[in-house]
This record gives structure tokens, C-alpha cells and sequence, in this order.
């Protein structure tokens, strides 16, 4: 008698992903978050019972899909400055990353920088990703001698930024992709600066 667990662990893994996967268009859904256990079970097309074999609650479930949205927006940037040579070829492949994962996935976006401000079970979450933004702005400014000045500048641009993307995302900074490209690049240059 052979076993089939690694096929059972294969599908409950296939299941969680999915879930995830829905989880983002249902937290980053453009008229505000619609998250509940049945939403999630009905998108992903599973019943509650393989909902509940993955994630505790609703509240751990909403968690979990911003980890996730987090993780893959804090991989997108190493990844795009690792082959980077100068500076300013880092800035402009971190912004540029940082804008396909926002504008080209706008649930992702909304996710990232929304949804901790609109669902309770986030609370204060965006400030748990906060610092590893701000520890990768902090590397773009090594023009700044002084490492007090350094993180105060970095922390700043980092709510700068966000401002920024949130009113992209919510309608309310309507310029064209370039010239925000090119502002979120000013502003890093301009902090950048002794």
C-alpha cells in the first residue's frame, strides 16, 4: 500500500495558494476591501472546509495575504536593483519596480498601501513593512554623511511615496506613468543630496 501524501500536500498547497491568490483581488478590490470566508472560498472555488485547513479566521487569512503582497513587493525591488551598477540606475530600477507591481496590479497596490487603513485585522501592519522600505531608500542616500539624517530623509521619502502611490491608485494624482516615474526620481535624487 503506497501512501499519497506528498499528492495530499501538493493540493492543500495548490488550495492555500489559490486562496491567496483571490485574497488579493478581494482586499485590494477597487470599491474597498470584500473579504469574508465565503467570498474567498466561493472566488477560489474550494468550500470553507479547505479554507479553514490553511488559515485560523478571516483575520489571519486577510494577514496573510498582505505578507504575501508585502513579500513579493520587497522581492520585486532586490531583485530589480541587484544587477545595478550606479546609484542612480538602483533608484530608477527601484522605482520603476515598485510602479509595475503598484500600477500594473493595482489589487496588489491597493493591498500594500490601502488595505492596512481600511481592514481592521491589518491594525498598524503597514508599519511592520515600513522599515525594510526605508532600510533600502536609506542605501539609495549614501550622499548623507550623517546616518541620523540619512534615516530621517529615508523614513520621509518612504511616506512621500507612499502619499503618492495611494493617490495614483485612488484617482486622485492623475498624471501619466512617466512623469510620476520621473517625480518619485526627483524626489529620491533631491534627498539623496549632502
Amino acid at each position: 500500500m503506497t501512501s499519497d501524501r506528498p499528492g495530499l500536500d501538493l493540493r492543500r498547497l495548490q488550495r492555500r495558494m489559490r486562496l491567496l491568490e483571490v485574497g488579493v483581488d478581494l482586499l485590494g478590490a477597487g470599491d474597498g476591501p470584500a473579504v469574508s470566508v465565503r467570498a474567498a472560498c466561493r472566488a477560489a472555488g474550494v468550500t470553507e472546509r479547505y479554507f479553514y485547513e490553511s488559515f485560523a479566521d478571516r483575520d489571519t487569512y486577510i494577514r496573510e495575504v498582505y505578507a504575501e503582497v508585502g513579500e513579493q513587493a520587497r522581492a520585486a525591488l532586490v531583485t530589480a536593483v541587484s544587477g545595478a551598477e550606479t546609484p542612480t540606475e538602483t533608484a530608477e530600477l527601484a522605482v520603476r519596480a515598485f510602479v509595475a507591481l503598484v500600477l500594473d496590479h493595482p489589487e496588489a497596490g491597493r493591498v500594500l498601501l490601502l488595505a492596512p487603513l481600511r481592514d481592521p485585522a491589518l491594525g498598524g501592519r503597514g508599519l511592520d513593512l515600513a522599515p525594510s522600505f526605508v532600510v533600502l531608500v536609506q542605501d539609495q542616500l549614501r550622499g548623507v554623511a550623517d546616518p541620523d539624517e540619512r534615516a530621517l530623509r529615508a523614513l520621509g521619502l518612504v511616506g512621500a511615496l507612499t502619499s503618492l502611490f495611494i493617490g495614483y491608485l485612488d484617482g486622485t494624482v492623475t498624471v501619466p506613468r512617466e512623469r510620476l516615474i520621473r517625480h518619485c526620481l526627483d524626489l529620491l535624487d533631491r534627498a539623496a543630496r549632502p
